[in-house]
């Protein structure tokens, strides 16, 4: 009874973390700042890029200075928002087995969609993507069910026989308020302080490659524990 897939992008479908880590190394290089550790920009990578920024450059969410820096921040990412990123390894071949299957998937992201689409594009799934829904399609982003429960609109399919993965206990917020399996995956961008066992998804995975098994022992069963 699985009916559809849906993924969060960053560091669930696409590992995007060294564009980000080039553009702030570029911007404090400039500005004649030292360089700072790349891990703490991958960690924050799921704050988004205020969330980034703000530990790239030791400032408060708040900080007047933060405007100017996230704008200049976005105005490099959509210019070179897919020189280093690719697909997490295992990911094309999950693909390959749900089209396979003729089960459908989408992408739904709290990444706006200038940013989104043409970086699915860039990596080649642009077209093969069912879904995209982006906090600019709905009225509230995750972790309101909202998105998801467009993206299943969009894909026909029945929000309770899909599954969600991300990487940000919003995803699995997201997912359970919209009635889905989550899936939380661990190889993503998980800040330190995070405990994703506090997070209650239906599963959880270190690896891409460890998904196809789990939807495949749960494709014929009349409904999900959720």
């Amino acid at each position: 009874m699985l009916s559809s897939v849906l993924f969060d992008l960053d560091g669930t479908l696409i590992d995007t973390a060294d564009d980000f880590m080039a553009i702030v190394s570029a911007m404090r290089s400039e500005a004649g700042l030292a360089a700072v550790d790349n891990a703490l920009i991958r960690n924050r990578v799921s704050d988004g890029s205020a969330g980034m920024l703000a530990a790239a450059y030791s400032l408060e969410a708040d900080d007047p200075r933060m405007a100017e820096l996230r704008n200049e921040f976005l105005q490099r990412y959509e210019k070179d928002l897919a020189v280093h990123a690719c697909v997490y390894p295992g990911i094309v071949e999950l693909l390959e087995w749900l089209e396979a299957e003729h089960i459908p998937w989408g992408v739904v992201t709290n990444k706006l969609s200038r940013f989104s689409a043409p970086l699915l594009d860039a990596v080649g799934l642009g077209s093969r993507c069912h879904s995209l829904v982006c906090p600019d399609h709905v009225t509230q982003g995750k972790p309101h069910p909202e998105s998801l429960l467009k993206a299943c609109s969009e894909m026909g399919t029945d929000p309770q026989h899909c599954v969600f993965i991300g990487d940000h206990q919003r995803d699995i917020q997201a997912g359970q308020a919209a009635g889905m399996a989550t899936v939380a995956a661990l190889y993503g961008y998980i800040p330190p302080e995070a405990d994703p066992s506090h997070w209650k998804a239906t599963h959880s995975i270190q690896s891409p490659v460890e998904l196809r098994p789990w939807l495949e022992a749960r494709r014929n069963q009349e409904i999900f524990d959720v």
